[in-house]
């Protein structure tokens, strides 16, 4: 008989397989009609297109796109549109999944989508990454929409690239429509603070669960991994507000000063690729090494799957506060629950993304912008109520705080499609 290892990492499991598995946790805690978990289980629907690129040597390539619609019980698909050589349906289809959660979670009126080009936008010039995405919007045009779905910057885009597809899909509806995209450059529509939100979330995030554990912030020590647009911005609030911040990390390794870093000496890797782990500190580490430091708190802020069977069980952070997308895989989300150790998920900690596109997209459909004070304050008030609402369902229930979230999510999700029933 062959003994199975029960913290054996699954093989290749996907990012869709991930999210349901999350979908069914959530599920076993709440009375849902079994139809519409299993409607949830599914993606309304996935698009998959072929865009030419004419390139700079005149020749032409044929890239795959692909956009996932997940569910638009609530309101219009909304989610990121990234350019990667590792862009698959399957990812696109998982990524949806989650937004669909964290928009309910937060209580804004959107449905979950997601979206991407499999290219490396490294190896385009800045002339045919703009071909690229001007023929991307011609060839989406029929599935999104201000009313539809509404793309946003992700993984190898940025407010330039919005502002391409917004012009290109405006020239096609012969009127300018700013609300097809958010995270625009302000002079076009765009939300002042929108780059900073979900780091700033994160940081408000953190604060919570430390007060919630009867910690005080002045001194707590927190490691970063990836000091990029969230991972940045979260600990420079956090070292503003008092936190010690240790170490940080970009892509080629991380800096450690035990008395604590200077947040806003070190450059971030958006700002100055190469910066962070060229900075002068006093100890040069790995990321993997950043992830097992003996801290207070640890916000893994890069990329997915960091956290893993492999090293969950070497991870002395008291608190884990995620700033990427699924950092976390699921059988190390199961050895933290054993070792009491709490992770405060992706889906609330990082939502200030979506929660300022949301306020963007308000900005563009009434055609008056807010200050960044508003933008700002608004956004705590939105944060704060969201982790109350996942706070109650902790306190009430024998769940993680990730089981948590999905069912104040999951519930509201179910509540919409109860109210408005099933189209025969």
């Amino acid at each position: 008989m062959t003994t199975v290892d029960p913290t054996r990492e699954p093989e290749e499991e996907s990012a869709v397989e991930t999210a349901r598995g999350q979908l069914e946790r959530a599920a076993a805690h709440l009375d849902v009609d079994q139809g519409t978990i299993e409607r949830l289980r599914q993606s309304t629907a996935v698009y998959r297109v072929a865009v030419p690129l004419e390139r700079d040597d005149g020749t032409t390539e044929v890239y795959t796109a692909y956009r996932a619609h997940h569910d638009d019980v609530r309101g219009p698909y909304k989610g990121g549109l990234r350019y990667h050589p590792g862009v698959t349906q399957e990812e696109c289809v998982g990524l949806a999944m989650w937004m669909t959660w964290k928009c309910a979670l937060m209580d804004i009126p959107f449905g979950g989508g997601k979206g991407g080009v499999v290219v490396d936008p490294k190896e385009l010039s800045r002339g045919e990454k703009e071909r690229l995405t001007r023929r991307l919007a011609q060839e989406l045009r029929p599935v999104i929409g201000p009313m539809k779905d509404i793309p946003a910057p992700d993984m190898g885009t940025d407010p330039q690239t919005m502002a391409w597809f917004m012009d290109a899909y405006s020239m096609q509806e012969g009127e300018t429509c700013p609300g097809v995209v958010t995270g625009k450059p302000p002079v076009i529509g765009g939300s002042y603070g929108r780059e900073e939100a979900p780091g700033l979330s994160v940081g408000i995030i953190t604060e919570q669960a430390l007060a919630y554990y009867d910690t005080d912030l002045e001194g707590t020590t927190v490691a970063v991994q990836g000091f990029g647009s969230v991972g940045a911005n979260a600990a420079r609030y956090l070292d503003d507000a008092g936190a010690t911040v240790v170490a940080v990390s970009d892509v080629d390794g991380a800096i450690f000063d035990p008395d604590g870093l200077d947040t806003n000496d070190v450059e971030d890797h958006d700002e100055t690729p190469g910066m962070v782990s060229g900075y002068d500190a006093p100890q040069s580490l790995s990321n993997e090494e950043l992830l097992t430091l003996d801290v207070d708190v640890l916000i893994p802020a890069a990329i997915g799957n960091v956290l893993t069977a492999t090293n969950a069980h070497e991870v002395q952070a008291d608190l884990i506060v995620e700033g990427a997308n699924g950092p976390t895989t699921s059988t190390a989300d199961r050895i933290f629950e054993e070792r009491g150790i709490p992770v405060i998920p992706d889906i609330l900690a990082n939502a200030g993304g979506v929660t300022v596109s949301y306020f963007e997209w308000l900005q563009d459909i009434n055609r008056r912008a807010w200050s960044l004070e508003r933008v700002y304050d608004e956004l705590e008030t939105e944060m704060l109520s969201a982790w109350e609402d996942m706070r109650t369902e902790y306190d009430s229930r024998d769940v993680t705080w990730r089981d948590a979230a999905y069912i104040v999510a999951l519930r509201r999700v179910a509540e919409a499609h109860g109210a408005r029933g099933l189209w025969p």
